[in-house]
Order: C-alpha cells, then structure tokens, then sequence
C-alpha cells in the first residue's frame, strides 16, 4: 500500500487560528488524496491532542513554561526562535511525503498559507505599504490623523484608522504587533496560495473581491470558509473545557427566549466597570441568558452575582458554543465580534449584538453592521441600549437578512464555489 503524501499544517497558536485549522485538516483528510498533520506548540498540543481523533496532531517544541498561559509577545518570540528549528527537523525527516507546509522557512519544501480572518483583514495588512506611502499611518503603523478615511474598493465599506487590526494595547505594543503584520504580509509574498476562511463579503456577496494595493506578485486567494465551518468533526478542538451542561439548561427554556453572550477565547478583560455594567443589565432584564467568563473577568463580576441570577442565568468558564448557537432556545448572541463567532452566527442563523474590542473585531463590525446590515452595534452596557438592539434584530428585515446570507454561505451555491477553489490547490499539489 503507497502511503500518501503528508500536508504539514501549523496554524498560529491561539484557539481561534487553531480551530479552523484542524477543520481544515478533517476537509482535506476527508478528500482521501493526502494525510494531514496538525503541528501545535506544546503548550497548546498537551491541551488539544487527549480530545483530537481523526486527525494526527504532533507537537513543537517551544521553550514556553508549562502550565503558564503565554501572551501574544511571548508566543511571539517562541515562534520566531524555538519553534522554527524545531520545524526545519521534523521536515527533513518527513521530505519524501510532504506535499505542503503551511508554515515553514528555509525547509525546501513548498509552502501556501491559511488566513483564518475575513479577507478584507488581509487586504487592508496588505495595504501597508500604501497606508504608508500615503501618509495614513507611519513607519511604526502610528495613526497620523485619527479622522483619515480608508477604501479598499469601490464596493467596499469605508473605513477609518480605528479599524486597523494592530492597535491593541500600550504604544509599544502596537509598534510590535505592526511589526508582526508586516513580517506576515512580507512572507506571504512568496506564497502561490493562500486559503481563507472566509467568502465575498461586499456588498454584493456574488463580487469576488480585489484591492488596489495588491501587488503584481500577490499569492492567489482561495476563500474556503464555508467548506471549513461545515467540516465534520468527532471531538471538542477548543482549548479548554467545555461546560456541557449548559445545553441540558437551555433544553429547559423556551424556543427564542435566551441570550447567549460570549467575548471569545483570548480577548483581555474589558474592565471592572464594564464587567459590572453588563452583570447588572442582565440582572436588571432578568432575561433567561447563558454568559461565558473566563476567570480573567470573573473577578470583576458583583459579589453574590451568580446567585442572584441562578434562577434564569447560566455563567460558564467555557461553553460548546456551536452547539449552543444552533440550539432553538438561543434568541441572539450578543459578541465581540471576532471572525469564528461571525461564522458560527451566520451558519446558525442567529442575529448579532456587536461590541468589538481589539484587533480584526472592529472591521469585522463594519461589515456585520453598515455592508451586510444584519447586526447591531452596541456602544455601551446600559439596559436601554441593550433593550434597543434585541428589539431591533427581532425586526422581520435582520431576519431575513441573515437567512438569505445563510444560504449564500452555507447553501449549495456557496459550498460548491468553496470546494472548487479547493480542488484547484489539490490538483495543483497533484502536479
């Protein structure tokens, strides 16, 4: 029996790069042309590979401390030092079946990459040289007039320099993340393909999409995302425990009655009295609800707060969070908007209560909100506002909206587009 060819994927070591990426991989075994092997840090590997079945996950060394939750910087410095040797070895003694790696320097072996955002995020990163040239940003990727308008195409939402995904944090720290989207866009320059987990998202979402600051030698796009949100899979790929108990709450509830609130896996607190200002809104609503706090913000919650709500609410660690969009009992979701939970909520059909954050989140909102107008943006915690935006995307219009993007995603028309870019990457690899 020939064995087949190994496609090497190495998704960025955080839950939401992470996920798609083992989607991904159970896509491309379930093809049958290639094996695929998921590489993840150690520290992510001792979480994920007890509960991985179907798909062979092996570790990279990262010189990371165990049992320490490592921050952007210093998964940062792991992946640019430790983790590249590491890599460059187990290649060589892989060579003779890798078909592909998605992440790999000097290792001789061709390479593609995966974009787990929305494509517009990687055009408005690829655009830095020209938000440069044109004085938008500086060398560092410093705002240099907060009012400065960005277009990335005639059919495209406008958007403004507070969209930029890199500024999160302290000024040095936005220095170092610009840093890093550089070096990524630098990279990816020498990429023939790069697979998104992503569609057409203007506001035709039958347009495919183009940008004037791509440049001549551009790898070629390949937007997969529904084919990766549909992918069948046997077990949890989160990086924590789930709460599944949840669900047997929610069976309880009655149809459309619950909201579901969830600020996504690596997000940094929102503040104590941001914290406060939600716990007492959903206090004040006393509407049924299923709120997932990590312990980062548990600390901020009001004292005696969980047990003045037990009677109608649910405060998680971690919950299933598909299987909790799909439930009938869940009314909206209330998000800060990252990409994964923008998918998940588009394939579940269940309106969005936009309050982004940090990073890629407020590009996202623009889109959500002013293109495809089936989400609300929230400003603030205040039970009026909250009140607003549930009885807004109860409107028959949002409704409708989201349905006919459901099927345009995750119909048939949308999932044959899909595998036919992938197909195209397949047969490349089989040339």
């Amino acid at each position: 029996m020939i064995e087949k060819k190994k496609i090497i994927l190495v998704p960025y070591p955080a839950q939401g790069r992470v996920t798609p990426m083992l989607k991904l991989a159970a896509v491309i075994a379930g093809l049958g042309q290639f094996r695929p092997v998921v590489l993840t840090p150690e520290f992510i590997h001792r979480r994920i590979s007890p509960r991985i079945d179907g798909v062979l996950c092996l570790p990279l060394p990262d010189g990371l401390e165990g049992g320490v939750a490592p921050d952007f910087f210093a998964v940062e410095r792991a992946m640019e030092e430790t983790m590249p040797p590491a890599l460059e070895e187990l290649l060589r003694e892989m060579a003779g079946g890798v078909a592909c790696v998605e992440v790999a320097r000097r290792s001789g072996v061709a390479a593609a990459g995966f974009w787990p955002a929305m494509h517009a995020t990687y055009r408005l990163v690829a655009a830095i040289p020209d938000l440069i040239r044109t004085g938008v940003v500086s060398e560092n990727g410093c705002p240099r007039n907060p009012s400065d308008l960005i277009s990335l195409s005639s059919h495209e939402p406008t958007l403004t320099t507070n969209d930029l995904p890199w500024l999160i944090g302290s000024s040095k720290a936005r220095v170092s993340r610009f840093k890093f989207w550089t070096r990524t866009i630098e990279r990816s320059k020498t990429l023939q393909y790069i697979m998104i987990n992503t569609f057409s998202e203007g506001s035709d979402l039958n347009t495919e999409q183009s940008t004037k600051f791509d440049g001549e030698n551009s790898p070629q796009i390949l937007e997969i995302g529904p084919l990766i949100m549909q992918a069948a899979t046997t077990t949890s790929t989160t990086l924590w425990e789930e709460d599944t108990s949840c669900l047997d709450w929610l069976d309880k509830q009655n149809v459309g009655s619950v909201m579901y609130i969830s600020f996504g896996s690596w997000v940094r607190p929102i503040g104590e009295v941001k914290v406060n200002s939600l716990a007492s809104t959903l206090e004040a609503l006393g509407m049924p609800f299923i709120w997932v706090v990590g312990p980062a913000w548990r600390l901020a919650l009001p004292e005696g707060f969980i047990e003045r709500v037990a009677t109608y609410g649910r405060v998680v660690e971690w919950a299933p969070q598909l299987e909790v969009l799909q439930h009938p009992a869940v009314k909206c979701y209330l998000t800060h908007r990252g990409w994964n939970s923008t998918m998940e909520a588009i394939q579940c059909k269940k309106p969005l209560l936009c309050y982004p954050i940090a990073g890629d989140q407020f590009l996202n909102c623009t889109y959500i909100v002013n293109t495809w107008k089936t989400r609300v943006k929230i400003e603030r915690f205040r039970i009026e506002e909250i009140e607003s935006g549930i009885r807004k995307v109860e409107d028959g219009k949002f409704t409708g909206r989201i349905e006919e993007l459901n099927e345009k995603l995750f119909g048939k028309e949308g999932s044959s587009k899909a595998m036919a870019k992938l197909s195209t990457f397949i047969k490349d690899l089989n040339t």
